[in-house]
């Protein structure tokens, strides 16, 4: 049970004690701190931000004490409801908002919460931002409103049907070539708003779609993170139902990961991979992501001539690397896609139509597609941190160690070897060191895993 502050939000277990976990105390604070961090930064009568929430159990504890926090600071509230990440984020310039406050803790398990902060754009607030909002929130530096300048709520439940016209209008998204193909298609929602925003756009789209744990009641019914290890159900019923391919979301729909007709996963690495390889058929341009993301992308935009670039993990780093290079597609390796001719945001339904398109314009099965691509491996392992583990000198001895190859310190330490690499760092979002490996076979990956886990154990004494 833990409380972890951030420069892109605050997140933490539901109950225990006030500044240990995610209370309905810090979240008071925390929500105070953001809108009292917007008061004092835009210099307006009245300040308006969109607030939206994923479905799990402590959701409506959470949102209540958020909006009526925002409310008592003078602020007024358009209260989306149930909703997803990308569903806010197109939210806020659409009703020229201040800001968004998406109420969701992404991937993690059911007894977790998190505030998400946005500003006006929709996009995720800089860390420089964060930092204000933190130093606010330490202070209590709050100044609420009287009886008469309280804000106001409007509650528009309508953005998720707003969200799905709007992907299906992007240029390069052809409902009706998708539709010809009379696709069949498996979706797990985990319980969450991905269960009723996805199944809706496929619907659209003339997609028959197979239902699979969409009731959005916030009762998980396995570890919410899409991987491997937690889609066993989908996998089955994929070949059971004889689809063309299942579609897995987490609970606030950033993150895409697809299951191959034959069952197998295609991999969420290579979710971002499928896409990018679409536009930029399409569209020449150069692509991001961050330096815990596949090869595969690289190897993709070089054959379409573009140029790729790696940024720090973290949507904001990818966004603002993004925009530097004129990226026209980006994202992380969790299965994030960014198609800035939509938003700057990683948006599963994004992700959903652009794979379709890419599919319908295809005379192959998407195992095919997927075995078509680079075949890169990944291992993605952790160690818990207990507060005696040193984290920063232990990237430090085994940046030393590892000195005569190709390392990167921007995040945490990545080194990369001629035909593979491992990236450590520090989780923005747990209490763990997270250790990445990429290789040409998973054998391969899993070995160096394995090995650079024995070293960190022998540096930090576990």
């Amino acid at each position: 049970m833990t409380l972890i502050k951030s420069i892109s939000g605050i997140r933490g277990t539901i109950g225990g004690k006030v500044g240990d976990n995610l209370t309905p105390v810090d979240a008071v604070k925390f929500a105070s701190a953001y809108g009292t961090f917007l008061k004092n930064n835009i210099k307006k009568e009245k300040l308006k931000v969109v607030i939206g929430r994923d479905a799990r159990i402590s959701g409506p504890m959470i949102h209540n004490l958020v909006v009526n926090t925002l409310i008592g600071l003078g602020i007024d509230v358009i209260d989306l409801g149930l909703s997803t990440t990308p569903t806010v984020e197109i939210a806020v310039p659409l009703e020229q908002a201040d800001g968004g406050i998406i109420l969701t803790a992404s991937h993690n398990p059911k007894q977790w919460n998190a505030l998400k902060l946005l500003n006006a754009k929709g996009e995720f607030l800089s860390g420089k931002d964060g930092e204000q909002i933190l130093e606010i929130a330490e202070s209590e530096a709050f100044n609420f409103s009287d009886v008469d300048s309280l804000g106001e709520v409007t509650v528009n439940d309508a953005y998720m049907d707003i969200h799905i016209d709007e992907v299906l209008e992007l240029p390069l998204v052809d409902a009706a070539a998708v539709a010809r193909r009379k696709f069949k298609v498996v979706v797990d929602g985990v319980n969450s708003s991905g269960g009723i925003i996805i199944p809706k756009l496929l619907e659209q789209m003339g997609v028959e779609c197979v239902k699979l744990y969409c009731e959005p009641n916030g009762h998980f019914p396995h570890n919410p993170e899409p991987l491997k290890e937690h889609l066993g159900d989908i996998c089955k019923l994929v070949v059971d139902e004889k689809a063309d391919f299942g579609i897995v979301v987490d609970p606030d729909v950033d993150r895409l990961a697809f299951i191959s007709n034959d069952g197998e996963m295609f991999g969420e690495e290579y979710t971002l991979v499928a896409c990018a390889d679409y536009v930029l058929g399409k569209t020449p341009g150069n692509t991001v992501s961050n330096m815990s993301s596949s090869r595969a992308l690289r190897d993709i935009t070089n054959k379409h001539k573009g140029s790729y670039q790696a940024s720090a993990v973290g949507e904001v780093n990818v966004v603002e690397l993004m925009k530097k290079t004129n990226a026209i597609i980006g994202g992380e390796g969790n299965g994030g896609i960014i198609y800035p001719e939509s938003h700057y945001g990683r948006d599963s339904l994004v992700g959903v139509a652009l794979f379709l398109t890419h599919l319908a314009n295809l005379d192959m099965t998407v195992a095919e597609l997927r075995a078509s691509y680079p075949q890169y491996y990944m291992s993605k392992n952790k160690i818990e941190l207990t507060p005696q583990i040193d984290v920063d000198a232990i990237l430090k001895t085994m940046t030393e160690k590892y000195k005569n190859e190709e390392i990167s310190t921007i995040d945490g330490v990545k080194i990369d070897f001629a035909d593979n690499w491992v990236h450590l760092r520090k989780s923005n979002t747990e209490p763990i060191i997270r250790i990445y490996t990429e290789a040409q076979t998973q054998q391969l990956a899993d070995d160096l895993a394995l090995r650079i886990i024995n070293e960190i154990k022998a540096v930090a004494g576990i």
